[in-house]
């Protein structure tokens, strides 16, 4: 590939890393819209709504709107958001971070009215802030699981990046193997030279090879048994 398309590249390690935190803030957003509850067993509005449980609510959804601003900022001042697949994911950052923000204050919302239960008018102004409390909730939840929604899809646009890696390889790795038709082989050990030839037996042992004779004992060569002996003589002679 050309040398601008690899200027397009984010870093392996990078894209794992940012896909790993935002796998985790969407575990926690979809934990906390799920175990927020405002209504009872039987679908109603408790006669007396905790107020500091509500409170709650809206706590944890602003610790969760401040980490995903905090990591859409992160991301923004780096020089990965440049590029074709940064720009992507920034967008859908941009879009998390500006839904959740709006999930703490219906919770807020929500806690505020349930204050006011007590001193309701009558059956008609409590059932109108009851409803009240029921739309803010549902909204802050909405809020929370469309934030997660946003990183899901931007996880998704660097897991597709993920892929023009393989495109790409290393120059190790173009040096640790050559290319031959059909097949790569490896060249870390060398390869068996078949037109390699040994140098030459000198004469004189290659025609010991042919006679099937070894090779001569260093030093004085032995006499056969019985050879040039002489007789002994007598003694006193």
């Amino acid at each position: 590939m050309s040398s601008d398309s690899r200027r397009e590249l984010i870093p392996r390690n990078a894209t794992l890393h940012l896909i790993g935190s935002l796998d985790a803030l969407q575990s926690r957003l979809r934990s906390a819209a799920e175990q927020t509850h405002l209504l009872d067993d039987a679908g109603r509005v408790p006669a007396t709504p905790s107020y500091a449980e509500l409170l709650q609510h809206a706590a944890e959804a602003q610790a969760l709107s401040r980490d995903i601003l905090q990591l859409t900022a992160d991301f923004a001042r780096s020089s990965h958001s440049t590029t074709r697949a940064g720009t992507a994911v920034l967008a859908h950052l941009a879009t998390a971070a500006t839904i959740s923000s709006h999930a703490a204050p219906a919770f807020a919302e929500t806690a505020e009215v349930a204050l006011s239960l007590p001193r309701s008018a009558g059956p008609t102004d409590r059932q109108h802030s009851e409803n009240r409390m029921v739309i803010d909730h549902a909204t802050a939840r909405a809020y929370l699981l469309r934030s997660s929604d946003s990183l899901r899809h931007a996880a998704k646009e660097l897991n597709d990046h993920l892929d023009i890696h393989r495109f790409f390889r290393s120059p190790r790795n173009k040096a640790r193997r050559l290319h031959h038709p059909g097949r790569a082989v490896a060249t870390d050990s060398p390869e068996p030279d078949h037109d390699r030839k040994e140098p030459p037996e000198p004469p004189r042992t290659l025609q010991r090879r042919r006679l099937g004779r070894l090779p001569a004992v260093s030093g004085r060569s032995r006499r056969p048994h019985g050879a040039d002996r002489r007789p002994r003589s007598p003694v006193g002679t």
